[in-house]
């Protein structure tokens, strides 16, 4: 079933595996997407769908070295050259929509404090800043009537999006990032229209998702969710609560599918059994996308027990640009990108250089 084509609200798909957005530090201090960047995304586009890497809505959202964005004239003209390339080449690509929130520092932002739900710091080992490794810091709790500002972010960067030839794009709600952290009680500890119960930390991804909808189909929209991860020092006591409240409240909306980080490969935060496909697949009746440590064996198991729709492969991606071939043909996966070459912002190195199989 992996290799079948699917039908993603009005997109053919024509096989089930999923690029996952893969972070890859490549776009330069301008952040502005490049031929290179193109190159990477060209030699995956047999992918059924590619979502690309996460991309800031705003300078606000920003908080990795070298990530792309898109929020200015030269952002999307970069990235119109990242789509053409790809839909000249067969492929078909998502854009990432992100926020950082507090997984942010004040080096990225002039002195200011990153932004969150509340004042809540990341326990962690700290984070790697512009002017080199540094502790986290605790960051300012939004005021209520900023969210609104954040929200037209959301929206301007759907907007340009779309001007830059994107297929559609996924609201990033992972991962401990900025929406995450309203939804999560751990790190929402606010008592206004925003936080204080299950229904108003889900409020601000709601506003997202409907000013996002209202410069795409709602086809054209993903939401990724991470219930059961501890990234960026995430897990709350009442996730199943929260996130089966999430489920049911996008199922309402249409969507082009939603994206659930359901294994456990980044780590499990312990609160309780780990959140399923099955759980979300009794709540929401839209296209469902699994997502984290699958292999082609699980992903069968998975679509063939109508678990999931597609499934996304993110590391086995980096070292395997023909992954689709690869399943096709029974061909064994490359050895795994060394973790140093993840990140580095070293143009083609560790990047667009892996080598496709060659039989025989």
């Amino acid at each position: 079933m992996l290799l079948e084509p699917f039908r993603l609200g009005d997109l053919t798909l024509p096989n089930r595996v999923v690029m996952a957005p893969l972070t890859r530090g490549r776009a330069g201090k301008e952040r502005i997407p490049n031929a290179t960047m193109a190159e990477y995304y060209v030699q995956r586009a047999s992918a059924g769908l590619i979502i690309a890497e996460a991309t800031t809505i705003s300078e606000q959202a920003n908080g990795w070295l070298e990530s792309p964005g898109v929020y200015t004239d030269a952002m999307q003209e970069g990235w119109k050259g990242v789509t053409s390339a790809v839909h000249a080449a067969g492929g078909r690509i998502f854009l990432q929509l992100w926020h950082m929130g507090r997984a942010s520092h004040s080096d990225f932002h002039g002195g200011s404090l990153p932004v969150s739900a509340s004042a809540v710091k990341i326990d962690g080992d700290g984070i790697l800043t512009p002017l080199g490794k540094k502790p986290y810091e605790s960051p300012r709790a939004l005021e209520t009537w900023e969210i609104a500002a954040v929200v037209a972010d959301y929206r301007r960067a759907a907007a340009r999006a779309r001007a830059a030839g994107f297929d559609g794009v996924e609201i990033h709600a992972a991962n401990g990032y900025l929406i995450d952290q309203f939804l999560q009680s751990k790190t929402n500890l606010r008592t206004d229209d925003y936080g204080g119960s299950i229904e108003k930390r889900a409020r601000f991804l709601r506003e997202v998702v409907e000013a996002v909808a209202a410069e795409w189909p709602a086809n054209r929209v993903g939401v990724r969710v991470s219930p059961n991860g501890v990234f960026n020092d995430m897990g709350s006591p009442n996730f199943r609560e929260q996130f089966t409240h999430v489920a049911t409240l996008l199922d309402r909306y249409g969507l082009a599918y939603l994206h659930v980080v359901d294994g456990l490969a980044f780590g499990f935060h312990k609160l309780g059994e780990p959140m399923t496909l099955g759980e979300f697949r009794r709540v929401f009746s839209g296209p469902l996308m699994g997502n984290c440590g699958y292999t082609r064996e699980s992903a069968e198991q998975a679509l063939a027990a109508g678990l999931a729709d597609l499934v996304a492969f993110g590391r086995p991606y980096i070292s395997n640009p023909d992954l689709v071939e690869r399943f096709r043909n029974g061909w064994p996966l490359a050895a795994p990108a060394d973790m140093a070459a993840w990140y580095t912002p070293t143009g083609a190195k560790g990047y667009t250089d892996f080598p496709v199989h060659v039989p025989g």
